[in-house]
């Protein structure tokens, strides 16, 4: 048995649907899970209980003798419960990157990194070889349209998995080929980033599709500079592995989408209600510039950062980015930053931010967030809750749109 700490995050529900689909015994466990009501878990906990998935509460109730390793992730800190049960039973403990690794070291892999688009070049590049009959095994960082989850269980030869720059956990991956898709500051600087990248594709024997080098560009069914950015990746690595470049730019153009990356989600008093996972300058500006194209009436930009570091860490990068691309009719909404508890430093909130992006709006919940765009719905084209880790933003875009 499996055990993963964290197991409704995005990398951690994914890599339990990828060991279940190669034939592991999975179990897990999550904060949310005997805390929240279970109408704000995120999707992957129920797809991971249809797959017979335990999921215990986050409180070392779900670790006993009979687990063989516990998988944690960068974010699961060391005073965590099940980790000391994990000690306790003197049971292994392994971080996430490596067990998906290993999980994966059948295949030839196929590993794709980036600060932005890896999520979307991930499943752009998975659906083009299944499309081409190359049937990859598939891990992605976020759910997929038509995959019923995060992962696709390939019979063919190549694995296709978003890999992290976030941690430098991509160290843990010895991959056949690579895309880079871009490296600017996030997590750490851009020089950093550049020197995280180059090491990690050097010793790469098959082809690398680096974004940092030159634009790619092709035509998908997604809207954006952006999305051709990454369709041309993903049709470059494609061909490289072998795929018909006719067959492979014709599967671009009726490839589903990726959920929570400018995902439609319906309509509210006129306007398009869509959610998003951006939570840096350049995916955020991506975004808004996106819809702004198609929507001359005005955004409204309901936003909430994921940690009190990152906040910290680019916060007069955000405020340069928001003041540039926001019109007089568009509006931004803050939502204080998502707490996932710890010993985070918490002297910093979305309010600081707020003061510096003149016409934004600071509230307090979620609750009063959805209020207010209800109540000026009608005075934008498009209304976008965007963010990563609160799962509680895609509840209330489905909420603002009248799906329950």
């Amino acid at each position: 048995m499996t055990h993963l700490i964290g197991i409704g995050g995005v990398g951690m529900s994914a890599l339990a649907e990828a060991l279940v689909s190669l034939g592991h015994a999975v179990s897990g466990a999550d904060r949310l899970v005997g805390s929240t009501e279970r109408a704000f878990w995120p999707p992957s906990l129920a797809r991971l209980m249809a797959l017979g998935v335990k999921i215990f509460p986050d409180d070392g109730s779900g670790v006993d003798p009979s687990v063989e390793r516990v998988v944690v992730s960068t974010a699961i800190e060391e005073d965590n419960p099940g980790l000391a049960k994990a000690r306790e039973f003197g049971i292994p403990v392994v971080h996430r990157a490596a067990a998906l690794a290993d999980a994966l070291s059948p295949f030839k892999l196929v590993a794709v990194a980036g600060t932005c688009g890896k999520s979307t070049v991930t499943a752009m590049l998975a659906h083009v070889l299944k499309s081409c009959g190359m049937d990859p095994f598939a891990v992605n960082g976020a759910a997929v349209v038509g995959w019923n989850g995060s992962a696709i269980s390939g019979k063919g030869e190549y694995a296709v998995a978003e890999v992290d720059e976030s941690d430098k956990s991509l160290t843990a991956f010895s991959p056949f080929a690579a895309v880079i898709t871009n490296s600017s500051s996030d997590h750490y600087s851009k020089e950093e980033m550049d020197s995280v990248f180059d090491s990690f594709i050097k010793d790469v024997k098959g082809p690398v599709i680096d974004g940092r080098s030159g634009r790619y560009d092709a035509d998908s069914s997604l809207p954006g500079a952006h999305n051709r950015q990454n369709a041309g990746l993903a049709l470059a690595m494609a061909v490289a592995l072998g795929a018909d470049e006719t067959k492979a730019r014709a599967a671009l153009l009726d490839f589903p989408g990726v959920e929570r990356r400018m995902q439609l989600v319906g309509h509210c008093a006129g306007a398009e209600v869509y959610d998003d996972y951006a939570h840096n300058p350049e995916k955020l500006h991506a975004m808004i510039s996106t819809l702004q194209e198609r929507h001359g009436k005005g955004v409204a930009v309901l936003w909430r950062p994921h940690g009190y570091g990152p906040l910290r860490k680019m916060m007069d990068a955000l405020a340069e980015m928001f003041s540039e691309v926001l019109r007089p009719q568009d509006r931004l909404v803050l939502l204080p930053v998502y707490d996932a508890g710890g010993t985070a430093d918490r002297s910093v909130n979305s309010d600081v931010l707020a003061e510096k992006v003149a016409g934004s709006i600071f509230v307090k919940t979620p609750e009063e967030a959805e209020g207010f765009l209800r109540a000026q719905a009608s005075a934008f084209g498009a209304i976008v809750t965007a963010g990563a880790r609160d799962p509680a933003l895609p509840v209330m875009a489905c909420h603002l749109a009248g799906k329950e």
